[in-house]
């Protein structure tokens, strides 16, 4: 990773001496991209560390969730910067001006090449973390960029299509704004504990009222911890209760939430008949 933040700051130092002496704001726009990648692969290792931490009396469910603000900075960051590179972008449009497409194509050439490298070393772990696929974003992102970049200089160069600089900007802060969108949603539903998408409470009720000792499942709660780990808890109603092991129900219910749903941690409350309301979701 620190590797990675070094190529990132001096990538971004050159495009913007590259971008003020072509007079490119496409230019400028991935050097602000490649500022805010180092920031965000910084906020990301940090994140990481934190999350290793064990938990203490004060935070019981640890640090895990230090990732999903992490991915919740980094989108919000670039979010941030795609709104005002637009802006930026239509005011050029206003005001044209003259680009130097030799030092404009070199600068961004480069800057591919290392936005590559950087997104190919974070590519393979950016899909087990959030956190990581935020940063993995803002890498690739600035690689989509690179080449729109190095095209608008071919064709500046050529055909003096000035008005494509800004046009570039514009499409490829819509392409990022869009992305970020997705990993927003996604963290602020983690951090509203919301639960995940491919998991339905009606077939978590479904398969574990079929383990024959058990008549019914109630108020019932499924959110994310991060966004691999997930949480169940629930009451569960027993037939015959007094003849019953208990422990070989809740083997059997935690064996079919882990390996059907992939529930690694859940709480379940045996009882008989106690609560007056069976439904699914307590609403209080």
């Amino acid at each position: 990773m620190l590797f990675t933040i070094i190529l990132n700051l001096i990538i971004g130092a050159a495009e913007v001496i590259g971008g003020i002496f072509s007079g490119s704001l496409s230019l400028i726009s991935d050097a602000l991209h490649n500022f805010s990648d180092a920031l965000a692969i910084i906020i990301s290792y940090i994140a990481i560390k934190i999350s290793k931490i064990t938990q203490t009396e004060g935070f019981t469910f640890g640090f895990k969730r230090a990732e999903i603000l992490a991915a919740l900075i980094n989108a919000s960051a670039l979010l941030v910067i795609s709104i005002f590179l637009i802006w930026e972008a239509i005011e050029r449009f206003y005001e044209p001006n003259t680009i130097g497409a030799t030092v404009m194509f070199i600068v961004a050439l480069i800057g591919l090449i290392a936005n590559i490298l950087g997104a190919l070393l974070l590519r393979a772990d950016s899909k087990n973390s959030l956190n990581l696929k935020s940063a993995y974003l803002h890498l690739f992102s600035d690689a989509v960029t690179s080449v729109a970049v190095i095209l608008g200089a071919i064709c500046i160069h050529y055909w003096r299509i000035y008005w494509l600089d800004p046009l570039l900007t514009i499409a490829i802060s819509i392409y990022i704004l869009i992305e970020s969108f997705k990993i927003l949603k996604h963290t602020l539903i983690i951090l509203m504990m919301g639960k995940p998408d491919h998991i339905s409470l009606t077939d978590v009720k479904t398969a574990l009222e079929a383990i024959s000792e058990i008549d019914n499942i109630h108020h019932c709660h499924l959110w994310m911890l991060t966004d691999k780990l997930f949480h169940f808890e629930a009451h569960i109603d027993i037939n015959n209760i007094n003849n019953t092991d208990t422990d070989k129900i809740l083997h059997k219910a935690e064996q079919i939430l882990k390996d059907k749903f992939g529930i690694t941690h859940s709480t379940l409350q045996i009882e008989k008949s106690r609560c007056d309301s069976k439904e699914l979701l307590n609403h209080v």
